[in-house]
């Protein structure tokens, strides 16, 4: 049965403290702000998503070239975008967007958007994972799920996005038992519609749950009609605060 852990907010083992996943705004002609605030100094990043065209696009973009670079000479990690389809996309496909990311780009690692969560699909994606840390020589991995999937997927990846979805359904959420086994920097939380009188109490359930990574957004996506995950939330300065000095009870 589900239930709510008590791990305190940036207290991970290796000492990852709380911050936030960026996953993926619009594209830097159209969100210059957005990828201007990346490069902030002090800003609590974990990672940006590159994504330039649903991964990275049929030829170098070099607006999203130098974008990456910025973000890279701030010391922040980039992660190229990899819609795997649910377990659906083929092998092949995925590699080559994958070496057009690193070829291009020089990314630090990869997304993989809308990964599978049930256990047969797991031998897929455990390959697919192998064969990008092996592309990568180093890297960091995540896959973005959305939902809590089969425990064998935290031996795969660095990370793990176990909730994304509207602040509707993460207020009154809960936490596989699993997750328990690991610290909270395997895992990553992303939601949208969340007002600014919320701000603190979705935090607080971040923390609760244990995930390190966070994305919060007033944004929503219209039923569907829109991606939340565009444009700055506008709370932007109060999120970079709050988690940047860390959350209290």
């Amino acid at each position: 049965m589900p239930y709510l852990t008590s791990t305190p907010f940036g207290t991970a083992s290796t000492g990852l403290s709380a911050g936030l996943g960026i996953p993926g705004y619009a594209h830097p002609l159209v969100a210059p702000l957005e990828w201007g605030e990346l490069t902030r100094p002090g800003a609590p990043l974990h990672w940006v998503v590159l994504n330039v065209s649903d991964g990275p696009g049929t030829r170098p973009d070099p607006v999203c070239l130098e974008a990456a670079g910025r973000l890279r000479n701030a010391g922040v990690r980039v992660l190229g975008h990899l819609d795997v389809t649910h377990g659906a996309r083929p092998f092949g496909e995925i590699a080559a967007d994958a070496h057009r990311h690193l070829d291009w780009y020089q990314v630090d690692g990869y997304f993989l958007d809308r990964c599978p969560t049930e256990r047969g699909a797991l031998p897929g994606i455990s390959r697919t994972v192998l064969t990008l840390r092996a592309l990568l020589g180093d890297g960091h991995i995540v896959l973005g799920h959305g939902t809590h999937p089969h425990p064998g997927y935290a031996e795969s990846a660095d990370q793990l996005v176990t909730f994304s979805g509207p602040w509707s359904d993460y207020r009154w959420s809960q936490v596989a038992e699993w997750t328990a086994d690991h610290p909270p920097e395997r895992f990553c939380h992303f939601v949208h519609g969340v007002p600014r009188i919320h701000l603190d109490e979705a935090l607080r359930v971040a923390r609760w749950q244990g995930a390190a990574t966070i994305y919060f957004t007033d944004r929503t996506d219209r039923g569907g009609r829109a991606d939340p995950w565009a444009a700055l939330p506008g709370y932007w300065d109060d999120i970079v605060s709050l988690v940047g000095t860390g959350v209290s009870e």
